[in-house]
């Protein structure tokens, strides 16, 4: 099956959400979204900054394929396609043996376990390359990433403070994180993540079998993976984020791929997404938690 099997997942989350999620937030407009002659936004105009001069990050924006027919530009990484991390690689991502046979398994499942599927947070990636909103909240000190999809939460830290030794902090879902610019540039490392067990890829839990998805075709990653995503805002309208994957217990190198956001500058704000109300995937696809003890 050719086609990106999550599109099964995402109709029966979408089918299953309750009618107020079709409805929008009113439009707020933007100040400082730089206008062209015609008075409509430029968003090929400068990336603003804050007042210590760094890139501005803050706003909302969503997922942007830009066509490169010819690849990536130069010393840039493949774009992720289709929900595949590997697309843009000939010959796939570096998957080690057993890796790739959970991949498969999981490609083939049509998401069954997609941690998106089961409304448990997802993979880094898979918040990044989701059709909903992300919204960023830039301060000093931190920096907030908000994702619509699954009410994914990030904090970035930016005090100064060191990426704890891997195992030394209880791992989450969503790892632990802390930024630094380099330039224009906002390095986010993380490790500490949910990871899957490559000595347990079938656990008898759904929560277990969620955690692990790098991408929404199945790429695993273990708590080993340490994960380094780096921010750019080229022009007022795009966001460019690159991630470099290190986990020597399901790749056998490191490999990077990158995933590009336009700005939204209509004055649209994320909407409020509570995956598990009214949802139907766990109930469609027999696994519904059963409350009465003489159907156990």
């Amino acid at each position: 099956m050719k086609r990106w099997f999550t599109a099964a997942v995402l109709a029966a989350i979408i089918a299953a959400l309750s009618p107020s999620v079709f409805a929008q937030w009113p439009f707020h407009p933007q100040p400082g979204v730089p206008k062209g002659p015609d008075g409509k936004p430029n968003l090929n105009g400068p990336a603003p900054r804050t007042a210590d001069g760094k890139p501005d990050l803050s706003g909302v924006y969503i997922r942007y394929d830009p066509d490169e027919p010819n690849g990536p530009p130069a010393g840039r990484s493949p774009l992720v396609k289709g929900g595949n991390a590997g697309a843009g690689y000939k010959d796939g991502l570096p998957f080690k043996p057993w890796a790739a046979e959970l991949q498969k398994k999981r490609s083939t499942s049509l998401g069954l376990n997609d941690p998106d599927g089961l409304c448990l947070p997802q993979g880094v990636l898979q918040y990044h390359i989701d059709p909903q909103p992300i919204k960023i909240i830039q301060t000093p000190k931190q920096i907030i990433y908000i994702s619509e999809s699954n009410y994914g939460l990030r904090t970035f830290y930016m005090d100064g403070r060191s990426l704890p030794p891997m195992g030394s902090v209880t791992p989450a879902w969503h790892g632990y994180s802390v930024a630094r610019w380099d330039g224009d540039t906002l390095v986010v490392e993380s490790n500490n993540f949910h990871g899957v067990d490559p000595n347990n890829v079938a656990p008898r839990t759904l929560t277990e079998l969620a955690y692990g998805w790098l991408d929404h075709r199945g790429s695993p990653y273990t708590e080993a993976m340490k994960l380094t995503e780096r921010f750019r805002r080229p022009n007022y309208g795009l966001l460019e984020i690159e991630l470099t994957v290190d986990d020597p217990i399901a790749y056998t190198k490191p490999f990077s791929v990158r995933v590009v956001q336009r700005a939204v500058v209509d004055g649209s704000e994320l909407i409020e997404f509570i995956c598990h109300e009214n949802q139907t995937f766990l109930k469609n696809t027999g696994r519904e938690p059963r409350t009465d003890p003489a159907q156990r």
